[in-house]
């Protein structure tokens, strides 16, 4: 993993419309990988108007989310009438999942530079940062992002809302001096980090009593609310026989955490020669058949994380086994971490494996 020399902010950008369908199990908010996708669809533009960036990772804080679906117990997505046929017969509906964001992209920089020119991302250069920032903010706002439109950024009282770039210090300590000062300007709002420790732990606690559980059932177990009657701390039932019910594996303040996608599977063990597979979106690169892959994430406010390296997500590609998924390295604190390992012992969460991930056969 390359150290970032430098962080892009694209602070408070307003998406209309994005897709909040994930993946075929999850919605409420795009997938991880959409937004590696315009990382790298950033670097791409930004090569094309000359600007020497290479883009390595991209952190997601969400400030503000409206799903668009209709309001009570059962909810569905509000859906838009398409112009009649060319006959004048109606068009068919197709359901789509859609939502405004309000979101703040940080993403890892470095230089790509020429043999034998001077470095441009180094301290005292800020106005060169700048420019770049100013452009990265112009082409992303003719892209899409996660499908929705980006809108014109609204003035947020005491927050920067344009784009703006700053040198990450080589030294460990004065780094995480400098993100303390960056993540205030996140606040408020929720950072998605990666818990795939929670899923390890949630396998070893329902294999106790069912020891045939798979990943996938701890997943699905995981990603509802399970209540069951719970006794009293004194461990007695109340005198007039009241019961209290409860999810037991989700106490308070055990976190905001979700089901998500966080990459793909292959389904085939070879990739189909370019050109192969008839309608595939780029017939000059291979192409191979894929499924979702999940895990665990959570929602964290950015004040809680301590460095930059807990907030990025990177994408991996691993072609022996066909898996190609993005990976976020956040780790809890040690409260967390203690009470974590008081569950599951540390050999249960040492011996995880990506190849169970996607294995649910």
């Amino acid at each position: 993993m390359t150290q970032p020399q430098a962080i892009l902010v694209l602070p408070h950008l307003r998406i209309q419309n994005a897709n909040a369908i994930a993946s075929p199990l999850t919605h409420g908010f795009p997938s991880i990988t959409a937004f590696t996708g315009v990382m790298w669809a950033l670097e791409r533009k930004l090569a094309q108007a000359g600007v020497p960036l290479r883009l390595h990772g991209v952190g997601v804080v969400c400030h503000h989310h409206q799903e668009q679906v209709t309001q009570g117990y059962v909810r569905s997505f509000n859906l838009t009438r398409n112009p009649v046929d060319k006959d004048g017969s109606t068009a068919a509906i197709v359901e789509e999942g859609r939502m405004h964001l309000q979101i703040t992209l940080v993403l890892a920089v470095s230089e790509k530079r020429v043999p034998g020119t001077p470095a441009a991302l180094v301290q005292g250069n800020q106005a060169q940062l700048d420019d770049w920032a100013t452009q990265a903010g112009h082409i992303l706002a003719g892209m899409r992002v996660a499908g929705g439109s980006v809108l014109p950024s609204r003035p947020v009282p005491g927050k920067r809302v344009r784009p703006w770039m700053a040198i990450v210090p080589e030294d460990s300590k004065a780094a995480e001096k400098e993100f303390r000062q960056w993540r205030r300007q996140w606040l408020p709002g929720f950072a998605l980090v990666g818990r795939d420790d929670l899923l390890a732990q949630r396998v070893h606690d329902l294999r106790t009593t069912q020891p045939d559980t798979t990943l996938l059932d701890a997943w699905l177990h995981a990603a509802r609310f399970n209540y069951e009657p719970v006794l009293p701390d004194s461990g007695t039932p109340a005198p007039d026989g009241q019961v209290q019910w409860a999810d037991p594996r989700r106490p308070k303040g055990s976190g905001w955490v979700v089901p998500i996608p966080v990459g793909y599977a292959a389904l085939t063990s070879q990739a189909h020669a370019a050109g192969t597979v008839r309608n595939a979106r780029d017939a000059m690169v291979p192409l191979r058949f894929v499924e979702s892959v999940y895990a665990l994430g959570e929602w964290i406010s950015p004040h809680r994380l301590t460095h930059l390296g807990q907030l990025l997500w990177h994408a991996e590609a691993d072609e022996a086994k066909g898996l190609y998924r993005c990976r976020n390295t956040y780790q809890p604190t040690q409260a967390d971490a203690a009470s974590a390992e008081a569950a599951a012992p540390a050999d249960t969460l040492d011996e995880w494996d990506d190849a169970e991930a996607y294995d649910y056969t």
